[in-house]
């Protein structure tokens, strides 16, 4: 039997320093990388697609040519024709629910109303001009980071949406990643990630177009690179390393619980995650059904949940359910798991989480691949401030507005006033020569 050392917080006995670290979790260093990014940066941007291939070479061991940067219609077949059918149909079904959930996501393209009696304002929906999606390789393939990505792009309607993602080692891009993007109706792929594939989108190489936003989650050289660039491009919302709180009263299945905490504790050494129970005989029983589980997994992904569970992970004991749910909103977890008795109950007092997933059967590996909901969500405590991917981010509202003569009457003077109070002369004068129109015009 593996041997597991499995941290246990108990809430009330923390220092307030120890709560603090607890609650902070795992912070990406980006002071370690930064010297190395902006040298990346400032290379793509000087020497475009020579930059790529050099980079690609010196990173991931691929080498490129201008010509094979970005996938061939001829790759897009051949994975098409080499995937296992199972696997596309799975992601058939996945991008299905997808599409289902983002398409009630739309919002109405456009509103005005009458403010007052010839005041219209209003606003209006439209979708971003371009798009860079990011979808990592680093630990294994995610062409469910594809799904999530390329579909409420597409459902926004962004006319120009392209993909960046590391090349395998034979240069090629995941055959499943590449099936799953030409479902969404996305098309353009380039071979390339890290740092330099920020810069490309961000300034442009000539194989590469520039874009408007990134979106997509990536490693602490993605996240520093999009930091970096924040002032010359739209980073999209933040996505760092995996975390997941289960939230459990005595109701749970002790194995159910074990196996969901295993979850997002296998993506990576500095995934984070958490028990949160008031109970203390299922704590117990979750500590006594680890070890089992984990003998099952293969050494890698053993290796990463053991690192977790002594780390950024483990077990944290209440008082009650109350002070449970209390602790999950100062905490904001990426993904919320709750398996408790009453779980709609539970779901109102829960007000900081990426995603709430109720009840037995809701599985977080379920809302990762095929429920419908995005599982590209917040982490490190930005789900107090930050949501999920969806197509919003992928749109930009504009107000407009139409004054008659009655409504320059009604409210003209009004700017006059407030623009002469804020010392803007050429402000009062303008609204007071519409207000000298309209008087001419109406009499008014």
């Amino acid at each position: 039997m593996t041997e597991v050392k499995i941290n246990n917080y108990r809430l009330a006995e923390l220092t307030r320093q120890e709560r603090t670290a607890l609650v902070r979790r795992v912070r990406a260093n980006y002071r370690n990388v930064e010297g190395a990014v902006r040298e990346i940066i400032e290379d793509v941007r000087a020497r475009g697609d020579a930059a790529l291939i050099e980079h690609t070479q010196r990173l991931d061991g691929v080498t490129l040519t201008p010509e094979t940067i970005r996938v061939s219609d001829e790759e897009f077949a051949a994975a098409e024709r080499d995937l296992d059918p199972r696997v596309a149909d799975a992601l058939e079904v996945a991008i299905t629910n997808i599409r289902e959930h983002h398409r009630a996501q739309l919002p109405q393209a456009s509103w005005m109303h009458e403010v007052r009696p010839g005041v219209i304002a209003g606003e209006r929906w439209t979708p971003i001009a371009s798009v860079g999606l990011y979808v990592p390789r680093g630990k294994g393939s995610f062409p469910s980071v594809m799904t999530m990505l390329c579909t409420p792009a597409v459902i926004a309607g962004v006319p120009e949406i392209a993909v960046c993602t590391p090349p395998g080692e034979d240069a090629t891009v995941d055959a499943a990643s590449l099936v799953a993007a030409q479902m969404c109706g996305v098309t353009t792929i380039y071979k390339v990630g890290g740092a330099q594939a920020v810069a490309a989108l961000t300034y442009g190489t000539e194989t590469v177009r520039p874009v408007e936003k990134i979106v997509g989650p990536g490693n602490q050289y993605v996240s520093a690179a999009k930091r970096m660039l924040s002032a010359e491009i739209d980073p999209g919302p933040p996505a760092g390393p995996s975390e997941s709180i289960v939230l459990c009263d005595g109701t749970a299945d002790p194995e159910l619980v074990a196996r969901e905490l295993l979850v997002e504790a296998e993506h990576g050494p500095d995934s984070a995650a958490l028990l949160v129970t008031h109970v203390e005989e299922l704590a117990a029983a979750v500590q006594k059904v680890i070890p089992g589980l984990l003998a099952e997994l293969p050494e890698q992904r053993r290796s990463f949940v053991q690192t977790v569970l002594a780390g950024y992970g483990g077990i944290v004991h209440t008082s009650s359910l109350a002070e449970s749910i209390d602790f999950v909103n100062e905490w904001a977890p990426e993904h919320l798991r709750v398996i408790v008795e009453r779980p709609f109950e539970v779901l109102p007092r829960i007000v900081h989480a990426g995603e709430v997933l109720l009840g037995e059967n809701t599985s977080i590996p379920f809302g990762n691949f095929v429920i419908g909901v995005n599982a590209i969500l917040p982490t490190g405590r930005m789900a107090r401030s930050q949501s999920c991917v969806g197509v919003l981010d992928f749109m930009k509202r504009s107000g407009f507005a139409y004054v008659s003569d009655e409504g320059a009457a009604a409210i003209g003077q009004v700017a006059v006033t407030l623009a002469e109070y804020e010392g803007f002369p050429a402000h009062a004068a303008a609204a007071r020569h519409v207000l000298d129109r309209v008087s001419a015009r109406t009499g008014r």
